[in-house]
C-alpha cells in the first residue's frame, strides 16, 4: 500500500452496524508513502494508522482506488 498527503483513506465497518470510515492523510511516515499513516477524519480526531485488509487508499490525484498490499 503507498498514499501521499491529501489521499484519502476508507477503513471498511467490519461488523453489522459499523459504518465505514473516510480519512484524509496529512501524514505519511513511511518510507516511500508506505504506512503508517496519519490520518484526520471528519470530526477533527487525528489518529496514526497502520492499514489492515480493511483499508483502501483513494488517491487524491487521479481518483483511482488502490487495494491493500
Amino acid at each position: 500500500m503507498h498514499a501521499q498527503v491529501g489521499d484519502r483513506l476508507h477503513v471498511h465497518g467490519r461488523n453489522v452496524g459499523i459504518p465505514d470510515q473516510r480519512g484524509k492523510i496529512v501524514e505519511v511516515r513511511g518510507q516511500d508513502g508506505t504506512p503508517p499513516y496519519l490520518v484526520r477524519f471528519p470530526d477533527g480526531r487525528e489518529t496514526l494508522v497502520f492499514p489492515g485488509p480493511d483499508c483502501v487508499v483513494e488517491h487524491e490525484a487521479d481518483g483511482n482506488v488502490t487495494e491493500p498490499g
